[in-house]
């Protein structure tokens, strides 16, 4: 559990940051409806976050706008106790793939400090009034952090205690979004009094997915290294297929299988673990291929000592066989986890080289096994609790499938000839394309109704329109609360949707059960409702108030709700909205 200190002099920011002084996101002047991107002003979405009047919670709860007007935020960490604290918001910069997203379009370029699509680190008091900012933005001469993002992860040193603010970013944004090379995520600190940032441990991997959550135990700092691909192989959908491979964490056997099954008119096919365009049926590949050291490796959580000299050279992978392990957090140790690392998955998309429909997301323990190696969760050829053969997973055809004409209703193939361990399975399962994130476990405090000690709450952001919906009312685009058996009891969970969207007319809310909808839940933006688009982390605060981190709007293909999809085809894949982000808080009454 998180120790909440007393309030210290170390939260007052001296001149350097008092010099960026920016106006409070709770100004009382009316806020537009409409929203546009400013490179492609004709993709505009509806955006009035109001008070959240439109998020249904349950019985014993409200939510209220914390702090509004952001760009592309990801990532929170407080400093201090629940009578004085700050608040640390990382806004993420470009990360998403689209022409109507390149920074250098805005003037002034990627060193312009106003620049939407660039990282940076804003600061804000306990009322979510802005104290400073942003600090980090991109410099001449590699200072701050790297413009083309996405930076995801921040914390502290030692929780609301402070210590050193850790931070991860990259240069090359995910699922195929241009950028400045591969190998380029990294895990940064952030110095509060001069405002710079440093690099800590470099030569990450990047592509589909950069180097993400963090995560601070017992002088070990852990993160979640997304996998460079989709579903294990390198296609069109990576850069062009210019992106890295994946990169096991253990030594792995090919299948003789290669992707796509049937060659497209360029010819291409690929093997699993491979460069784009490269063939090796039956390799055995070993343990960290390619990484720019080891203990790298891709689709897994990795851990590095805090106070070595060279942290990187303690680099060792924890767990792996994820396709994105998004949130990572320490259950309690009297918990039923037992202190053990909660980790949120996000299921494989119908786009690429081996594109898959219906693939779950997933909630998993990751644990090292007692020999210190990893253990292994089942990717790339295991969805959840079945193996990618399954016909659930035959792809449909998509705008973004590298052969979608070839590919439809044929058996996502295996990767790999074998796996390199016994498998563990999930926790959980959820709905596919719900892209479950961030998560964190309630404190005590926040305990009433159907919330049970233990509870974790789990936000998640919602499809990008690469397959149809995921059902009706659509999953996505909320908060999930997991409730777990007793310490000690058999292993159980419970999951329900805790604050999503909904009409405030049509708001249903009993005492004692999870909150209901009589009409539909959608996203803010499509919907034109006061409430949440996408939600990315969420994180409990030193006042024991549940925060949650929403990304803002983003246009794309529109194959799960036509009404998101970009607004000229020119404009694909993925359109974000700068100044569309909002911070919520979630409290008892």
């Amino acid at each position: 559990m998180r120790r909440i200190p007393s309030f210290s002099s170390a939260l007052v920011f001296p001149v350097v940051l008092a010099a960026v002084l920016a106006a409070s996101p709770h100004t009382t002047t009316a806020q537009p409806n409409t929203v546009a991107n400013p490179i492609c002003p004709v993709e505009k979405v509806f955006y009035n976050p109001g008070n959240g009047e439109d998020i249904v919670v349950p019985d014993g709860y409200k939510v209220e706008v914390f702090a509004r007007n952001l760009n592309f935020p990801t990532g929170i960490a407080f400093q201090g106790n629940k009578h004085n604290f700050q608040v640390f918001v990382l806004e993420s910069g470009t990360g998403l793939p689209g022409r109507c997203n390149n920074n250098a379009a805005i003037a002034g370029g990627v060193f312009n400090p106003d620049n939407p699509f660039t990282p940076g680190l804003v600061i804000l008091d306990k009322q979510g009034h802005r104290v400073a900012g942003q600090i980090g933005k991109p410099e001449p001469g590699g200072d701050g952090f790297q413009p083309d993002g996405p930076a995801i992860g921040l914390a502290f040193e030692n929780g609301f205690d402070g210590g050193t603010l850790f931070a991860s970013d990259s240069n090359q944004g995910v699922r195929g979004a241009p950028g400045d090379g591969n190998n380029t995520s990294r895990i940064v600190t952030i110095n509060l009094r001069n405002g710079r940032v440093r690099p800590f441990i470099t030569g990450l991997p990047t592509g589909d997915h950069p180097t993400e959550t963090l995560e601070i135990k017992h002088g070990w700092i852990y993160w979640s290294q997304g996998s460079a691909t989709n579903s294990g192989v390198t296609g069109h959908d990576n850069g062009g297929g210019g992106n890295q491979h994946e990169i096991a964490c253990q030594r792995i056997t090919l299948s003789s299988n290669l992707f796509p099954a049937t060659p497209g008119t360029d010819g291409h096919q690929t093997s699993g673990y491979s460069n784009h365009n490269v063939r090796r049926p039956g390799a055995v590949v070993p343990a960290f291929e390619d990484a720019t050291g080891p203990g790298i490796c891709t689709g897994a959580i990795l851990r590095a000592r805090i106070h070595s000299p060279n942290p990187k050279a303690t680099i060792e992978p924890f767990s792996w066989g994820y396709r994105n392990p998004f949130g990572i957090r320490f259950a309690p140790e009297d918990h039923a986890l037992k202190g053990g690392l909660l980790v949120s998955e996000n299921g494989e998309d119908e786009r690429g080289a081996r594109p898959t429909n219906n693939s779950p997301d997933r909630l998993h323990l990751a644990k090292q096994n007692h020999d210190g190696t990893p253990d292994y969760h089942g990717w790339p050829d295991r969805f959840g609790f079945l193996d990618s053969t399954q016909a659930v997973f035959n792809p449909v055809g998509g705008p973004a499938d590298d052969n979608p004409a070839l590919d439809v209703g044929k058996t996502v193939r295996p990767v790999l000839a074998f796996p390199p361990q016994a498998i563990t399975a999930p926790l959980a399962i959820e709905p596919a394309n719900v892209a479950a994130v961030g998560l964190d476990f309630a404190p005590n405090s926040f305990v009433t109704g159907i919330v049970r000690r233990g509870a974790a709450f789990v936000s998640r952001e919602g499809d990008f329109g690469f397959s149809k919906s995921n059902g009706t009312p659509e999953a996505g685009h909320d908060i999930e609360l997991v409730n777990f058996s007793r310490p000690n009891e058999p292993l159980q969970l419970q999951q329900s949707r805790f604050a999503f969207n909904c009409p405030q007319a049509d708001q249903v809310v009993v005492p004692g059960r999870a909150p209901e909808c009589v009409g539909e839940s959608e996203q803010a933006f499509v919907a034109q409702l006061r409430g949440i688009n996408r939600p990315i982390t969420a994180m409990f605060g030193p006042d024991g108030n549940l925060y949650l981190v929403d990304y803002g709007a983003v246009r794309d293909f529109g194959q799960a709700d036509p009404e998101s999809q970009f607004l000229d085809p020119a404009d694909a894949p993925l359109v974000q909205i700068p100044g569309t982000g909002v911070i919520w808080k979630v409290s008892r009454k």
